[in-house]
């Protein structure tokens, strides 16, 4: 290729990949904001509302590694736009389901394509620049990624109050649409080196964490003690550790054994974790309370929950910088204690009646918190271990991240049944309460991980690797 044609080509790479990026992101937490339209609408239970967040994000946090290694074995050009054409069917019929059971089957769909979609997004755009130029296009790609995220509960509070909930979906659709013609046109085919899948490996780890999961949902309905809840636990707990076991066996595993040999990368994974199952959980409630709790529109709960959300994108990159010079340890911790202390101080003050002056402090004090975890973590993933396996750890990261979100959505909604219900303000407040304190909890038990990270950057074997300060993974 000559290079009059490789910068429109990097150019091609960077918008389409960013767009399908964005795409799969906001989805993430898309719905948060119109919970409470879609349980009106569709006549959800709890539970059902857990699945409507826990099914994208289950589907994609156990397929995102088999993503990554299907674009190795098949081309990265191809999984991309099979992945887009995926994800964009799977909108439709999210947008034209008839029953929350289709919505959350269709959720699922989505989360399983989006796993194709947003790890090829980072290879793509490393094999199209070359390395002098590629951070600041994985800085851009992190930033666009964080957007994502942060954007998607105003997004879906905007819709859901201006037009119909199903329009979340359907925005998909046209994006969806024109990306994939395009990017068979213009990006670059590739391949990368593991030569077959982790199939077995891929099966243990869905259905085990499906079990635990499916546990945690039912437990509000059937009760700790049924069969059914008791044996969806006992058949996760076995499944996943006969999956960590073959781990150590399979010859091209998903999730490398090895990697938890490296003290960094243990303990940045427990703390996003803790990070995200605190964040999720959190918020898969009270984007409802802005609701139910005070009485505001989708839009303006979407609006209210910013301060806490798109703090990352001016904060991350500051403390990065810092964290080059300081290490990561210390900014680490203080994130991961900030955002409990946050989330405590929301539920200490929330109340039907709360004023959202102090609630908007304490959730900026959160999203600073927050915003000094993200970087650091990615940080230390990526520098913990030897460069040659950076790529698998960051997705075994990313992987970990979303079970987190899984995890802390259903032990917050467990929590909130127990105590609360949808009943009145009152009531719903009264099961919050217990639900943030809860969450508060979880981030402080990422406290204890982050104490484990070493003080300094160092890359084993002597290797150097510059991690862009961004917002994402």
């Amino acid at each position: 290729m000559s290079a009059t044609d490789a910068a429109p080509r990097k150019g091609w790479t960077l918008v389409l990949v960013s767009l399908g990026l964005f795409m799969s992101s906001l989805d993430t937490l898309v719905v948060s904001t119109a919970v409470p339209v879609i349980r009106r609408d569709l006549g959800a239970s709890l539970a059902d509302l857990e699945w409507t967040v826990n099914g994208y994000n289950l589907a994609f946090a156990c397929l995102l590694l088999t993503g990554a290694a299907l674009g190795d074995r098949f081309g990265r050009r191809r999984m991309f736009v099979l992945g887009t054409l995926g994800f964009t069917a799977a909108s439709a019929a999210a947008a034209l389901a008839p029953t929350i059971g289709a919505l959350i089957a269709a959720r699922a769909v989505q989360g399983g394509t989006a796993a194709l979609v947003m790890p090829l997004t980072l290879t793509l755009i490393s094999e199209a620049f070359p390395a002098e130029k590629r951070g600041a296009a994985i800085g851009l790609w992190g930033g666009i990624s964080g957007l994502g995220v942060a954007a998607g509960p105003v997004v879906g509070g905007a819709i859901a109050d201006g037009a119909d909930w199903r329009w979340i979906f359907w925005v998909n659709v046209p994006i969806g649409l024109v990306i994939a013609p395009l990017a068979a046109r213009f990006l670059t085919e590739s391949h990368g080196p593991r030569p077959q899948l982790d199939l077995l490996g891929l099966v243990l780890a869905a259905a085990g964490l499906f079990g635990l999961t499916w546990g945690l949902v039912r437990s509000d309905t059937a009760g700790w003690g049924s069969g059914e809840v008791a044996g969806s636990l006992a058949a996760g707990v076995v499944l996943v550790g006969l999956f960590l076991l073959w781990q150590r066996r399979a010859a091209y595993p998903m999730v490398p054994p090895r990697l938890f040999g490296f003290r960094g990368f243990a303990a940045a994974d427990g703390v996003v974790f803790f990070t995200f199952a605190c964040l999720f959980g959190s918020l898969f409630l009270l984007s409802q309370f802005f609701q139910v709790g005070l009485g505001l529109s989708p839009l303006e709960a979407g609006l209210r929950i910013l301060p806490w959300t798109a703090t990352p994108m001016l904060v991350a990159p500051v403390v990065g910088a810092l964290a080059d010079r300081h290490g990561n340890r210390p900014f680490m911790l203080a994130g991961v204690l900030m955002q409990a202390a946050g989330l405590a101080w929301v539920a200490l003050i929330v109340s039907p009646g709360v004023s959202y002056g102090w609630l908007c402090a304490a959730l900026v004090l959160a999203g600073v918190g927050i915003s000094m975890t993200f970087p650091t973590v990615a940080t230390e993933v990526m520098t913990s271990v030897p460069l040659r396996e950076a790529g698998v750890a960051s997705g075994v990261n990313s992987a970990i991240r979303e079970v987190g979100g899984v995890f802390g959505v259903a032990l917050a909604a467990v929590v909130f049944g127990a105590h609360g219900g949808y009943g009145s303000p009152r009531e719903f407040t009264d099961g919050l309460v217990p639900a943030l304190w809860t969450a508060a909890g979880l981030s402080a038990c990422g406290a204890v991980a982050a104490a484990f990270v070493p003080r300094r950057l160092r890359r084993p074997a002597g290797n150097v690797v510059r991690v862009p300060q961004t917002v994402a993974d």
